[in-house]
């Protein structure tokens, strides 16, 4: 297992490849990403990798993460994000990471926050058909109709599919392919859709269904 990334969703586009396919493209920003701290076997029983990302000033951080970030002897990081590791890809404190850390044509697995929106019915949440547009239904058009049983079991069901909150939650979006990353303007370019809005923090990892090696792919330019 290697340490992934922690990037922000700067927006979306599209491309055309060789062969007529358009294919969705999302940029990723990889603001100032550095080795804050390490976890070890030996004193927590894991191995793991604490990054840091995006600059943030002395007087907004806390005493105690001062603290940590004086004795990694690095610069204080607004967004901090722990991944799991392998003992041998093991990164040292203080090492940065940019872009050109993903191949071009590798799958990864990218975690965010979805947008959240808010009260949504069951239409819009469940993808319900709704009720009949005529044959005597009136006024609920859109509503998920019946929601429980008759006098036995005589109640709703829990985790019943009704009207809700809708977003705001972790998503994981699996298996997406790495179409090109440009190290000196720090951008990832992947090919797919990416959960959250723009100027997101999205987590990026190694595929774990996919392999890293022996993948290639059409490069974009930037």
């Amino acid at each position: 297992m290697r340490v992934g990334l922690i990037t922000k969703k700067l927006g979306m586009s599209s491309k055309f490849t060789s062969d007529g396919k358009r294919i969705t493209l999302t940029f990723l920003y990889v603001d100032h990403c550095q080795v804050v701290a390490q976890k070890t076997l030996t004193k927590d029983g894991y191995s793991a990798v604490v990054l840091g990302a995006t600059l943030q000033k002395s007087y907004k951080v806390s005493k105690s993460m001062k603290k940590v970030f004086a004795d990694a002897k690095v610069e204080p990081r607004a967004r901090l994000k722990e991944f799991r590791v392998s003992e041998d890809n093991m990164l040292d404190v203080g090492v940065e990471l940019n872009a050109d850390h993903f191949q071009i044509g590798q799958f990864i697995d990218v975690s965010g926050v979805s947008i959240g929106k808010g009260f949504a019915g069951a239409m819009k949440r469940h993808n319900f058909r709704g009720l009949e547009g005529s044959h005597g239904v009136s006024v609920s058009h859109r509503s998920h109709g019946s929601t429980g049983q008759r006098q036995d079991p005589g109640k709703v069901f829990k985790n019943k599919k009704m009207a809700g909150h809708l977003g705001s939650e972790n998503v994981t979006v699996q298996n997406l392919k790495v179409v090109d990353f440009d190290t000196d303007k720090r951008l990832l370019i992947v090919s797919g859709n990416v959960p959250g809005s723009k100027g997101g923090y999205v987590y990026i990892k190694d595929a774990v269904k996919k392999s890293v090696q022996g993948v290639v792919s059409e490069s974009v330019a930037v």
